[in-house]
């Protein structure tokens, strides 16, 4: 997964935009933040999932997916190794992401895919 690749995935998602935060792209729906790119380095992004939903993730593919350090991580803010990850498991981890972010509204007639690889 290249991080064009990431950025087509996230804002093909109902009402997503692309902004900036503390010097990196970041993915928003409804003024919230879901996912950044290039953090913390180049090759590397960022969701925001559920803690459940993070250790889904990590049990399918560890190396791609890594809680960031701290409490943000506990909390289930997850990075994602670009080179390694699939798109597949990309796309639903940023759907996952977006539907926790997006208003009720939104995500219900969205149906923004399935949080499942």
């Amino acid at each position: 997964m290249t991080a064009e690749e990431f950025r087509r995935l996230a804002l093909g998602l109902p009402g997503a935009c692309e902004g900036a935060h503390l010097g990196h792209a970041d993915f928003r729906v409804g003024g919230r933040i879901f996912a950044t790119l290039g953090w913390p380095e180049e090759g590397f992004a960022m969701v925001k999932l559920a803690p459940e939903e993070q250790e889904m993730y990590r049990s399918i593919d560890s190396a791609a997916f890594v809680p960031v350090k701290g409490a943000w991580g506990r909390r289930g803010a997850t990075q994602v190794r670009l080179p390694l990850a699939a798109s597949a498991s990309v796309h639903g981890a940023l759907s996952a992401a977006w539907r926790r972010v997006a208003p009720k509204a939104a995500s219900r007639s969205a149906g923004a895919g399935d949080a499942n690889p």
